[in-house]
């Protein structure tokens, strides 16, 4: 992984580029005092301070040249630009509005990060490395560089090498390090270990499905339970995806990236919280024994359900996950799933769907994620829908027949596991960037990561 504590240093004195970040509104402040050199540069360049603008200023020697970047709204993303298009070296962040703040540095780290398991780094290998005066904020700005940097590379890797196993091995690698135990139930033992469901769905796939779960931090501490739905690839089962659904269905694990880099931040801060990260680890595949619509299946917590589309699978593993986490009685449930296409309809994919049965949680999350600017979009557990999951010769299906609602119903079903006494939030994200922009590459991606991390830190400080 890219040595982030590299690329962000606190300010020594030491020869650097002088970098000030400039909102676009300062910019006929900042030419009024800039030399006339400065001032043609700026202007035969067309730099007008705007989100992602970045110019080179010359200056009669090495260590007189200078940089300005576009401030943009100011958020995590705002140095990233930067840190993309200028020379590599050394560079000295000044602001023009130091009341506002110190920007975070979390896109100058990611900017620099590539996902290079399959390829040989290509053109500038230099770093660009910030010097800062915000001491205080180069750990934090690590840490969720590296969680993030985790979640990608989990979400870019491909399933040949990202199955179930694969999955346990990147947990079981945080939990040697942080000290946590594991417990990893495979193939035939999920039934031994009453986790029907999960076994029902990985069944069909050649590589044995999991059920991972991991424990760490003191028992006497406020328990926490992150779950993520591990499909290391979706083809849809017997309700076969088409060709272009496909395609990307290496990231349907992408729950279970977002959970892990939540663990270990909580884990590389030392939370005083009782941590459990549960992972349900499956491939949804095709074969002689896999599950057809119309089957019947059990679950950990006793309730039937009809299969009414194979491909609605990711809901099912949860199931058993969630009834897991609801036997240890945690003061917080929190899960992340790509669950469904009807969120990314409704949102787009730069917005996850955001889901929750207590009213102060969501407002929790409300300031959360407002603070780490990382966007989220609540949407209802309406239960005028609960009616769409009847079946009438089971508890409930796993989707409806209609179109209705999709990312609601599904959310429901879920909820149909968790009792209204325990705080819930269910993440419906995407996790993956369709296009690129600076600091996120096209590919895997970590959403309502920060805000998540913002609220169980903000937990712990009370």
């Amino acid at each position: 992984m890219t040595d982030f504590a590299a690329l962000l240093l606190a300010d020594d004195g030491s020869p650097a580029t002088s970098l000030t970040l400039l909102p676009a509104a300062g910019l006929e402040a900042w030419l009024r005092q800039a030399s006339e050199r400065a001032r043609s540069f700026v202007a035969a360049q067309n730099f007008k301070a705007g989100a992602d603008e970045v110019v080179l200023i010359p200056g009669d020697g090495p260590a007189e040249w200078s940089a300005l970047a576009g401030a943009g709204d100011g958020g995590p993303f705002s140095l990233a630009a930067a840190a993309a298009k200028l020379p590599s070296g050394r560079y000295r962040l000044h602001l023009a509005e130091p009341e506002a703040g110190p920007p975070s540095a979390l896109g100058w780290l990611l900017a620099q990060h590539r996902f290079s398991r399959y390829r040989k780094p290509s053109g500038d290998t230099g770093h660009r490395v910030l010097l800062t005066a915000d001491a205080g904020g180069i750990s934090e700005a690590v840490r969720l560089a590296e969680a993030t940097a985790l979640a990608r590379d989990l979400i870019d890797t491909p399933a040949s090498d990202m199955g179930p196993a694969d999955l346990a091995d990147a947990v079981s690698a945080e939990a040697r390090f942080f000290g946590a135990s594991l417990t990893v139930t495979k193939g035939e033992a999920l039934l031994a270990g009453n986790f029907p469901a999960v076994h029902a769905v990985g069944r069909a796939a050649s590589r044995a499905p999991r059920l991972i779960d991991l424990h760490w931090g003191d028992p006497a501490h406020p328990r926490v339970t992150i779950i993520g739905k591990g499909v290391t690839f979706d083809s849809g089962g017997l309700n076969i995806k088409p060709g272009n659904s496909m395609a990307l269905m290496k990231k349907d694990m992408g729950g279970a990236a977002h959970a892990l880099a939540l663990a270990r931040l909580a884990m590389q801060a030392g939370l005083p919280i009782r941590l459990r990260l549960i992972i349900p680890a499956v491939e949804n595949s095709i074969s002689g024994d896999a599950m057809r619509p119309g089957d019947i299946l059990a679950t950990r917590a006793g309730k039937t359900i009809e299969v009414t589309n194979t491909d609605a699978e990711g809901r099912l593993v949860l199931a058993d996950a969630l009834t897991l986490a609801v036997e240890d009685q945690p003061g917080l449930i929190i899960d992340f799933a790509t669950l469904t296409g009807a969120a990314r309809v409704a949102l787009g994919p730069q917005l996850p769907a955001f889901f929750t049965n207590n009213e102060a949680l969501a407002a929790e999350f409300a300031a959360a994620s407002a603070a780490s600017a990382d966007p989220l979009w609540r949407l209802p557990l309406w239960p005028g829908y609960r009616d769409m999951l009847k079946s009438p010769i089971a508890d409930m299906t796993n989707s409806p027949d209609s179109g209705f609602a999709g990312a609601i119903t599904a959310a429901l079903f879920l909820e149909a596991f968790v009792p209204a006494s325990i705080p819930w939030a269910h993440f419906d994200t995407y996790g993956w960037n369709p296009a690129a922009r600076p600091g996120r590459p096209k590919g895997g991606e970590a959403m309502g990561l920060r805000a998540a991390w913002a609220l169980l830190k903000a937990r712990s400080a009370r």
